[in-house]
């Protein structure tokens, strides 16, 4: 079946889809198998798909778009699996706005009901050239490849945070920001979350060179995957990119089921943290933080976040032992805290060089 689509969603990027495309009825029922499918709800609220090069795009009833199979548990929005089985003509839904495609099982009210999708069919690729054979596309492996191991890597300052929507990206955006004008070459990577470009090109409006995420790896989201694999893959990567700094955030909180406490418990990656900064939403989120990250052998450097929006949260964290530092209003203070804290304070030829170029 042939036929031509309205939207490529960005979390089908690694298979580089044109508009026009083959469909199969057979439907690989993993992460990361590439389907089309057609809207079936007009939304109103979260009724937009993120594309190949990060625009936001509204989706409208009708339309017909490629996405990926995958999972996803989010706090604020929808949570869903891939099922079973999946065929043509099966009803699943839109969890996320890259595009991941499963089956929901709960919302979160603020967003309302997922956006119901018609199955088609899997997008076909043909990889041997003249011979008319398709199979069904997938994300994976990516351009990025999984590794075991750890190569050496640049100073590297990760920001975590209790949740989502708890201001990692403006966070890791300050941070990429103070080190750029500083002369510092910035790779960024988000190495857990679901998959969008978005997060990564902020911090690339920011002035880093390099940015990778999970998805680059293959992968739709790193819910239920051995994401230190994918971690490990990603940050080798960027040192091979000639990165002399690494911003790397964490998608999700501490306690959710991305692999947030697996990356910072695998003691390689452990020791290649320089520095790390704790986004809290509230005063106990920052305390639980502290504590959690203790438990890991780790300590946060700099706490941000709206816990330190105003005094009155500010104060309240007062007593953590934690440098507290709003990464919004007091932006180039936040990024050199942590710039000093990895040890790679602006020197002033770095700084005279930028000043002067």
């Amino acid at each position: 079946m042939r036929l031509r689509l309205d939207k490529i969603a960005s979390s089908s990027a690694n298979a580089r889809l044109r508009r026009d495309v083959v469909l199969g009825t057979s439907i690989p029922a993993v992460p990361g198998s590439i389907v089309a499918v057609r809207v079936l709800d007009e939304k109103r609220v979260y009724n937009k798909l993120e594309d190949v090069h990060g625009r936001m795009m509204t989706v409208h009833k009708g339309d017909i778009i490629a996405g990926v199979l995958g999972r996803r548990h989010a706090l604020h929005g929808y949570s869903g699996d891939v099922p079973e089985s999946v065929k043509p003509g099966d009803i699943l839904h839109l969890l996320n706005l890259g595009g991941v495609i499963g089956l929901a099982t709960s919302a979160n009210p603020e967003v309302g009901p997922p956006a119901r999708v018609e199955v088609l069919g899997s997008v076909l690729n043909f990889p041997e050239l003249g011979r008319r054979v398709g199979v069904p596309a997938s994300i994976f492996p990516g351009p990025v490849a999984v590794s075991d191991t750890l190569d050496a890597l640049p100073p590297s300052i990760w920001i975590v945070g209790t949740s989502m929507n708890s201001g990692k990206t403006r966070a890791a955006g300050s941070i990429v920001k103070a080190a750029a004008q500083a002369g510092f070459t910035v790779g960024v990577a988000k190495l857990t979350g679901v998959a969008l470009k978005s997060d990564v090109l902020k911090m690339v409006d920011h002035g880093a060179k390099h940015g990778v995420t999970f998805a680059d790896a293959g992968l739709p989201s790193t819910c239920g995957v051995d994401s230190v694999a994918v971690a490990r893959g990603c940050l080798n990567h960027l040192a091979t990119e000639g990165a002399d700094l690494l911003v790397v955030e964490l998608g999700d909180g501490l306690l959710g089921e991305y692999g947030v406490r697996e990356l910072l418990s695998a003691p390689d990656l452990k020791r290649s943290i320089s520095a790390i900064a704790f986004c809290a939403t509230d005063p106990v989120g920052a305390f639980g933080g502290k504590v959690l990250l203790e438990g890991m052998g780790l300590s946060a450097d700099v706490l941000t976040g709206p816990a330190t929006d105003n005094a009155a949260g500010t104060s309240s964290v007062g007593g953590l032992g934690m440098l507290a530092i709003n990464a919004v209003q007091e932006a180039d203070r936040f990024g050199h805290a942590l710039l000093a804290a990895a040890g790679v304070a602006p020197t002033p030829t770095l700084s005279l060089a930028r000043s002067t170029g």
